[in-house]
């Protein structure tokens, strides 16, 4: 029997790393939230890797910190290691990745939830979504519980008839022993939505007591106190190393005779897997000729013994797990805490979403996540974000919040999910973002904070802090662009000659100066030459200043790319008018209803005569 439960402004189904955020976003814009879980266990849950970042993601991760969100503040807190990687690179691409405590990351998690005084956290699973004329107008629960609401965005993760595969196994199921959600991914097909099938897998879990760490290869954290949050505190803690073995020709052997009972090969596992991520048996096959490949052996948190493979993702029987691992130097004697597995699940084709994240055919309905066939925790929080946000500017009956892929990396991700078919579960990289040296992970709050602070999830003390921020880069930015020095400065040509520097033949300010790759600003704060300020302010500068250049270019490539973008495209066209379109160009258009000529261009099968006849179509309509 159904009963009415409760009325809400907004619903998240789903209390993933899309779900965490899409919550608290809604809720701290002022609306009255509910987030329905089938587990509190499983809220903000790592059920692969605990680490967060890396390059592409945690530029994403600084985005959702400078936006209001709370993935960065809360890696801050739950890190057992953090490092800076592709140091050898430029800025475009450095990133830093943090381990994370996975136990402590859910309980920072779930306090802060539970702090938000507009949210409420229910235990129980959404088996369909009520709608009235293409409209939400709430959920029903399996315990016949009616929530009325104005918005619903799901996140729904991998639960969605998520099958878990092991060998010749298999069995309904979530990550991380969880139940699966059965009934919700009919009711959204009834609701006319397209679904798909994809797989992930995950590595088993070893004892830390039975590895030998002494044929292993140390992965300590940097030295220096880093963070993802602009706003948290710079804290020393101890740090967990991580550790670098490899596979060997005997794993590979053991993986060849094997393969008629890998579920990947015997045509078990129906779904399509992440080519950036695939399992150890498709690496074996895939790339014969390697005779070994990186397994880093990884901690998962302190309080634990658990250690996670990155590298050994497999479905494989739990038999031929073991033989695998102990072929691994250092493993030779280990212990499974937990199998290694494959999950198979259901997920919305995400060319049913608008950029907002809200589904084209149920106005209120909003999708994030791996339900969106995509990978990764910073890519599921960054649109949980986004669709948070959305969902509460819905409610209020204010204007969306629409991410330009010029802006930040998220926009980036956002416009890939609904101008491209996926084949396979979407990864966000550095090289998908045509500016990547604008969108680096160390201006991410120059270039969102403002953005989030009007639409209400950047607090008055934040903004604050941000506008000393911009006060300082700009005071330090003119005392090097004003401190001058000559060839006849004694001290400066002790300085040069000491970094093995050219010598100066005309008068050089510290900001030309700055640009010569050999100096630092750090030997500029040590001559006292400039103050000694928080170390983002000084990377920043330093960054500027070398690659001015560079950054200049990519800015005006920026306009003209704008210029595309602003020529909207009128949600009502009717493609079938514009005579000159080609077969396929008339298909895509038709599927996708880009919202722009620039994402139109960007869409596969449109190609640059089908952007010149929409041009010459629209100009004759202005005409007339």
């Amino acid at each position: 029997m159904i009963y009415k439960a409760g009325s809400y402004d907004v619903i998240v189904i789903g209390a993933g790393h899309a779900g965490c955020e899409a919550a608290l976003a809604a809720a701290r814009m002022g609306c009255k939230t509910l987030m329905v879980t089938m587990s509190m266990e499983s809220i903000a849950l790592m059920p692969c890797n605990p680490s967060i970042g890396g390059p592409g993601k945690a530029q994403v991760v600084r985005e959702i910190d400078a936006l209001g969100g709370e993935m960065g503040i809360n890696v801050d807190k739950a890190s057992v290691q953090m490092r800076i990687i592709n140091t050898g690179k430029g800025p475009a691409v450095q990133a830093l990745r943090a381990q994370a405590d996975k136990d402590e990351y859910h309980k920072e998690m779930l306090k802060t939830l539970l702090d938000e005084r507009n949210l409420d956290i229910l235990v129980a699973e959404v088996e369909e979504i009520e709608t009235s004329d293409s409209r939400v107008t709430g959920v029903i629960t399996k315990t016949g519980a009616w929530f009325a609401c104005k918005a619903v965005i799901i996140t729904s993760g991998t639960y969605l008839k998520g099958r878990i595969i092991i060998g010749d196994l298999a069995f309904d199921g979530g990550p991380g022993n969880q139940f699966p959600s059965i009934k919700l991914s009919d009711s959204l097909q009834k609701l006319g939505l397209k679904m798909g099938r994809f797989k992930t897998g995950t590595p088993p879990r070893i004892n830390k007591k039975s590895v030998d760490f002494s044929k292993m290869i140390e992965q300590p954290g940097d030295e220096r106190s880093l963070r993802f949050s602009f706003v948290s505190p710079r804290m020393e803690r101890p740090q967990l190393s991580c550790w670098l073995t490899h596979s060997t020709g005997i794993t590979h052997q053991i993986v060849r005779d094997n393969l008629d009972r890998a579920p990947m090969f015997s045509g078990v596992i129906k779904g399509k897997g992440p080519r950036y991520c695939p399992s150890f048996e498709d690496k074996v096959v895939r790339f014969a000729d390697k005779d070994s490949h990186q397994l880093f052996v990884e901690p998962e948190g302190r309080a634990t013994d658990e250690m996670y493979i990155q590298g050994l993702n497999t479905s494989l029987p739990e038999d031929v797990q073991v033989q695998i691992l102990k072929s691994v130097p250092g493993l030779e004697n280990v212990r499974i805490m937990r199998t290694g597995y494959a999950i198979e699940y259901d997920y919305v084709v995400s060319s049913q979403l608008k950029l907002t994240l809200e589904t084209i055919q149920v106005e209120g309905l909003f999708t994030a996540g791996q339900i969106n066939g995509t990978s990764g925790y910073e890519e599921a929080a960054a649109q949980g974000l986004i669709a948070g946000i959305n969902a509460a500017l819905k409610v209020q009956e204010k204007e969306p919040l629409i991410l330009k892929r010029s802006e930040a990396y998220i926009g980036v991700l956002i416009d890939d999910l609904v101008t491209k078919e996926l084949d396979e579960p979407y990864r966000l990289l550095t090289s998908r973002a045509e500016y990547r040296l604008l969108l680096r992970q160390d201006n991410a709050d120059l270039r969102l904070t403002e953005t989030g602070y009007k639409i209400g999830l950047v607090n008055e003390e934040r903004w604050h802090t941000y506008q000393e921020k911009l006060h300082i880069l700009e005071n330090e930015r003119t005392t090097l662009k004003r401190t001058t020095f000559t060839p006849a400065d004694k001290n400066i040509a002790e300085f040069l000659a000491s970094k093995n520097s050219a010598v100066l033949r005309d008068r050089i300010s510290l900001w030309e100066m700055l640009r010569r790759p050999e100096l630092k600003i750090e030997d500029f704060v040590r001559l006292g030459l400039i103050s000694d300020n928080d170390l983002d302010i000084l990377e920043q500068l330093e960054i500027q200043t070398k690659y001015e250049g560079y950054i200049s270019k990519q800015k005006e490539q920026v306009q003209r790319f704008e210029k595309m973008e602003s020529r909207h495209i009128p949600d009502d066209i009717n493609y079938d008018d514009v005579y000159g379109l080609s077969n396929e160009a008339l298909q895509k258009l038709k599927q996708f209803r880009p919202h722009s000529i620039g994402q139109a261009s960007r869409i596969a099968g449109v190609n640059l005569a089908d952007i010149n006849v929409l041009l010459i179509f629209f100009e004759k309509q202005r005409r007339k």
